[in-house]
């Protein structure tokens, strides 16, 4: 179903695949430690869901937008790469991701059908929203020092991002939507276990998990937009 000819030309596969393998290289050298591997691979995640989205079939549908957060979560994955270096390269990559998440909000705002919204007909999946946003801030709070605000800032930002792509679930096609709830869902979890690991207390295998749900939410994303009528 997510990967049907509908909606994608057949140059566009070859980038699906080219970004699992760069994903799965940069997660290799995250695994076995290999901070040149994770340097080179890193940085190109992004440029490789560029080219997937500029050689689909899609030519309009706010595209541009979604370019946009592209860009920026590109320079996030840069600044956060020397982010032990100087504490300004993770407030520069925390506000990359920042402007990534308003992005893809202001994407799925633009989306207008005459369907009703999920969060409408299901107020329950806000409230549950909300309530793992304010858990989660608390939870992080006593530990966070001076970033206490830029936190709850970015906590907000993203709770909105995933109740958008709710509020959204009705008004476009299957795929798409299931897509993109995966996506911010995935995004949430990779953003909620980097603040624990950075800010809380360092788990086993942290990074590589918040590599593999950061690389999967982007791609849901980028492929819910492509597969989007």
């Amino acid at each position: 179903m997510f990967f049907n000819d509908a909606g994608m030309k057949k140059p566009a596969y070859i980038f699906i695949i080219l970004f699992c393998t760069i994903a799965f290289v940069d997660v290799a050298g995250i695994f076995y430690d290999s901070s040149t591997i994770h340097f080179i691979a890193k940085p190109l995640l992004m440029p490789a869901l560029l080219l997937l989205l500029i050689f689909s079939a899609i030519t309009a549908g706010n595209r541009g937008l979604i370019i946009a957060a592209l860009m920026f979560s590109f320079l996030g994955d840069v600044l956060l790469l020397f982010e032990n270096k100087n504490p300004l390269f993770f407030i520069g990559g925390l506000v990359s991701f920042l402007l990534t998440h308003v992005c893809y909000i202001l994407y799925f705002l633009k989306i207008k059908s005459a369907q009703p919204s999920l969060i409408r007909r299901q107020p329950w999946m806000a409230a549950l929203a909300a309530a793992y946003t304010v858990s989660l801030v608390q939870f992080l709070l006593p530990s966070v020092g001076d970033m206490k605000i830029p936190v709850i800032i970015y906590a907000i930002v993203i709770c909105c991002m995933m109740l958008c792509s709710l509020q959204v679930f009705l008004k476009v096609n299957i795929p798409a939507n299931r897509l993109f709830i995966a996506g911010a869902l995935l995004f949430t979890a990779s953003d909620s276990m980097l603040a624990i690991n950075k800010f809380h207390k360092p788990f086993a295998a942290a990074a590589v998990l918040i590599m593999l749900t950061y690389c999967a939410a982007q791609f849901c994303i980028v492929l819910g937009v492509i597969k989007r009528k």
